[in-house]
């Protein structure tokens, strides 16, 4: 496959998505290419090219993951012990689940911990003020019990890190994983991102203008609480070499052995976008057959994925600054990718006609601790609207992204508790709901976390 194909397809789909700026890199038999176009600013433009520096969201989890994997491997920690052994100081709303979490549980998504913390207040937090205040985080499910995707999960894990290695988390996953993999182009602090060339996140207004995110990632500058979930930096130059490096053998960094069992199922998921299963942190999923590991993030304005495919050694890499369209510009960079060097065909399930009586029994406000999720129906149609909470939009001095308009679904084959989005910023989102004894519907998954309903149907 041409450099002129993969640039010809990145500059098409950033203009028909109306990106600002993308960058893609594709890793296939040993060689890499990279494609970009557009600008890093509106603004102030400069042409984003590999080196540019985009927040990397929830990308980031990979790299915490990768680093208390090498302590595993050194015999610092044990993926079965409790969290409490490295930090004693732990308090959750329920003591049995503070006593219960192990390492494992907050690498695989299974702590039974809602989406995050969700803070105000001005000023940077530290990770250790941030697990002072995990009391106030709602549980969800026991230890263990059920997968739901958790930025708290990650960022204690990052506690975890800087107690048993005595440094600053960022300090000790650039010794650990970013210094010897060679990820000069990786960082956390903005100070190291100001010298250099970074996109600026634009998100689209309701009148379709483009309007610059602040803050620029999704938490104000400096805030070390996020960084293990979501807070590094980097460019498609070190995320594809980010990428050869867990197709390999561990490079002194990884014993194979435990590199390799990142990518094996863990916990499995459900009708899940995110895959078939969580391994440690690695989204996998089986795609037409081929087997595949990764890993998304989204921030404000800001969208990344890693898509890794071991037994063809290949990887993809898309980066964009506009919201809501880069997340489904890098799902068709991927889908294009994979189809077009490798074969492999991804494509949507299709949703069953409406049904009246179904839709009822969906009907209704479902929430986690920062947003609401409200399904409604027509009567011809179900729709699904996702956004911030008001009250914590009111409450914050900084821009969030706007919320996802209300977008048509429709549910799968099957039991009927499954269902796809097939609309908006959210299309090809996948997901189901979940029910108590009696048959009620008391939750729904979107994005790999669970929103419990809030108000009865109608």
């Amino acid at each position: 496959m041409s450099q002129e194909k993969l640039t010809e397809f990145v500059e098409a789909t950033a203009k028909e998505f109306g990106i600002p700026g993308v960058a893609v890199g594709v890793l296939a038999g040993g060689q890499e290419l990279v494609a970009s176009h557009g600008v890093t600013s509106l603004e102030n433009p400069l042409p984003v090219d590999d080196k540019t520096l985009f927040p990397l969201a929830s990308v980031t989890k990979s790299f915490t993951a990768t680093a208390l994997m090498r302590l595993v491997a050194e015999g610092k920690v044990e993926l079965d012990a409790p969290v409490r052994r490295y930090v004693p100081e732990l308090r959750l709303a329920d003591e049995a689940a503070a006593a219960q979490i192990t390492v494992l549980n907050l690498l695989n998504h299974t702590a039974g911990l809602d989406w995050n913390l969700i803070d105000t207040d001005e000023g940077a937090g530290s990770l250790a003020a941030f697990v002072a205040k995990l009391d106030e985080l709602t549980l969800i499910a026991p230890p263990g019990a059920r997968a739901s995707y958790s930025q708290a999960g990650y960022n204690l894990a990052g506690r975890v890190i800087e107690k048993v290695t005595g440094l600053p988390f960022e300090k000790a996953v650039a010794a650990l994983v970013l210094e010897p993999v060679g990820l000069s182009n990786t960082f956390f602090d903005h100070d190291d991102v100001m010298i250099r060339r970074f996109a600026v996140g634009y998100n689209r207004g309701e009148d379709g203008t483009m309007r610059a995110a602040r803050p620029w990632t999704s938490w104000r500058a400096g805030s070390q609480a996020n960084y293990p979930g979501g807070g590094s930096v980097s460019s498609v130059s070190d995320l594809l070499r980010w990428a050869r490096f867990h197709l390999g053998t561990g490079d002194g960094v990884l014993p194979a052995e435990a590199l390799h069992r990142m990518q094996e199922p863990t916990v499995e998921l459900r009708a899940s976008t995110l895959g078939d299963a969580f391994g440690i942190c690695w989204f996998l999923r089986e795609v037409d057959g081929v087997r595949t590991f990764g890993h998304g993030g989204s921030g404000n304005g800001q969208f990344a994925e890693l898509i890794i495919v071991p037994e063809h050694d290949f990887a993809v890499v898309s980066l964009a600054n506009g919201g809501p369209d880069g997340y489904p510009f890098n799902q068709a960079v991927v889908r294009w990718a994979l189809e077009n060097y490798l074969g492999v065909v991804d494509r949507d399930p299709e949703p069953i006609p409406y049904d009246e009586a179904r839709a009822r029994q969906v009907v209704g406000r479902y929430e986690i601790d920062a947003m609401n999720l409200d399904i409604a129906t027509d009567g011809l149609q179900l729709t699904l609207e996702v956004g911030i909470k008001p009250e914590i939009r009111q409450a914050s001095d900084a821009d969030m992204p706007p919320d996802y308009a209300p977008a048509a679904f429709g549910f799968l084959p099957g039991d009927g508790d499954e269902y796809i989005i097939t609309e908006g910023g959210l299309k090809g989102q996948r997901g189901y709901f979940s029910r108590d004894d009696n048959g009620t519907v008391v939750g729904v998954d979107l994005a790999g976390r669970l929103f419990g309903r809030a108000t009865a149907s109608s």
